[in-house]
């Protein structure tokens, strides 16, 4: 399985700091924020892995990242967004990279205190169709909802004023090739983006969803308080931290 960070976006919620910088490269707590969704991938066995940026400092991406060394990783891959246009937009430019392999996607501004290896281990027995990652949060209003019937995703829907479940979709979604298929026939919604809300519905339609529960907290950092939060959350419980301080003592030393 091959992994993707989706780093683009113009990052208008944190505006002036993105005036400056892509999002994704501003500090959770005491790292880059894009750090953590590469651990996230590396800590699952994945390490094949392609970073989807944009904007006017994608140069700096590979400044900081280069190759992965810091990681462990013999190399990294980049590939440049122009303009916005939805996280599957951003999703359908990886369709050369990802080949006929299975995909995890992981959203950059993702921070998770637990370990994904054991949903990444499930999907890869799987051997086709989608997963996705829940996590119960107090107001799922604000997030993509799944309606569940036991194991099974009857559908998911965007941001509910009357949610039919406690559970958020999370920013982590695994795929077969196919998705690429999905994201060609795609119309663009109301806010004129390919919705991955529209994908996930689309492999629930063919009976091909399974959804794991995330454990531990998840935070997004898309948003000065969400931003917060997730600099607090990894400053008390140090979520990945030692994984991350020594890549960036590796990065520092060569």
């Amino acid at each position: 399985m091959k992994g993707v960070v989706l780093a683009g976006g113009s990052g208008s919620r944190l505006r002036p700091l993105t005036s400056v910088t892509n999002k994704h490269l501003l500090p959770v707590f005491d790292q880059p924020m894009i750090y953590y969704p590469i651990q996230t991938l590396v800590n699952a066995g994945i390490t094949d892995i392609m970073i989807v940026t944009g904007g006017n400092s994608a140069g700096d991406f590979l400044k900081l990242l280069g190759n992965g060394k810091a990681f462990g990783l013999k190399h990294l891959n980049y590939t440049y967004q122009e303009g916005e246009g939805g996280i599957a937009a951003a999703l359908s430019l990886v369709e050369h990279f990802a080949g006929s392999d299975p995909i995890c996607v992981v959203l950059g501004d993702n921070i998770i205190q637990g370990n994904i290896r054991a949903a990444a281990d499930a999907y890869r027995e799987q051997g086709g169709g989608a997963k996705i990652l829940l996590k119960s949060v107090p107001d799922p209003q604000r997030f993509g909802v799944p309606e569940l019937d036991g194991k099974r995703v009857v559908q998911i829907e965007e941001k509910p004023p009357s949610p039919k479940s406690e559970y958020a979709v999370i920013g982590i979604y695994m795929y077969d090739a196919r998705v690429f298929e999905i994201i060609r026939t795609l119309k663009p919604s109301g806010r004129g983006e390919l919705e991955i809300t529209d994908v996930n519905n689309a492999y629930i339609e063919r009976g091909e969803m399974t959804w794991d529960k995330l454990e531990g907290w998840w935070s997004d950092a898309g948003t000065f308080e969400s931003l917060l939060h997730a600099s607090n959350l990894v400053a008390e419980t140090g979520a990945n931290h030692q994984e991350l301080k020594h890549a960036a003592e590796a990065g520092a030393n060569g």
